[in-house]
């Protein structure tokens, strides 16, 4: 059984490690960080010398099968713990997508985190060129055109599963036609080590 002794060299390229079993950890700190915006008690330990590396994250809360937000940090900038906690509490209450959570939806959402590697730039011709370097359900994709920016996680490509559909979507969620390009777009990708609330129950 991995415990904090038996740490693992995530895919980052930013040198931080993290223990095999940090789900254990940071899931706990992300849910004690909403329970402390809604005033309910909930504790989760903060004390572990990795959690104050430089890490990047994105937490996901899902009712069911629904998105009830999503919020993340695409590059590493604070320590991971305060990187999960701010990420927790805007996934809950500062999507603009949806509305705040409310105390009732506590108990009912389920989290996921996941951890960045760093970007890497992605280096093509064309979009054709840039559709066939992108490796699905692996793959974390920017996208980058002038004001126009967006991301999808790798788990997005359990429902977009073509590289060119996923960044047809990609494009729209930027807020340009699925069908646009110029030669000044920018692509970026990383990875991501997941952890989910349900694989624990």
């Amino acid at each position: 059984m991995p415990t904090d002794a038996d740490p693992i060299v995530l895919p980052s390229g930013l040198g931080y490690v993290v223990p095999q079993d940090a789900g254990h950890v940071l899931l706990p700190l992300a849910r004690a960080a909403i329970a402390t915006e809604l005033g309910l008690p909930h504790t989760a330990r903060e004390d572990l010398p990795w959690l104050k590396q430089y890490g990047a994250c994105f937490i996901t809360l899902m009712d069911g099968d629904n998105l009830r937000g999503c919020i993340g940090t695409l590059r590493a900038h604070r320590a991971l713990a305060e990187d999960v906690k701010a990420n927790a509490v805007a996934a809950a209450f500062r999507d603009p997508r949806f509305k705040p959570l409310a105390p009732e939806e506590f108990g009912a959402v389920a989290l996921e985190i996941s951890v960045l590697s760093a970007l890497e730039p992605v280096t093509f011709a064309d979009e054709p060129d840039a559709l066939r370097q992108l490796r699905a359900g692996v793959d974390g994709v920017v996208f980058d055109y002038g004001h126009h920016t967006s991301t999808f996680l790798p788990q997005v490509w359990e429902n977009l599963r073509e590289p060119s559909e996923f960044l047809a979507h990609l494009k729209y969620k930027a807020g340009l036609p699925p069908d646009f390009w110029d030669r000044e777009v920018k692509l970026a990708r990383y990875t991501v080590t997941k952890w989910r609330e349900t694989d624990f129950r």
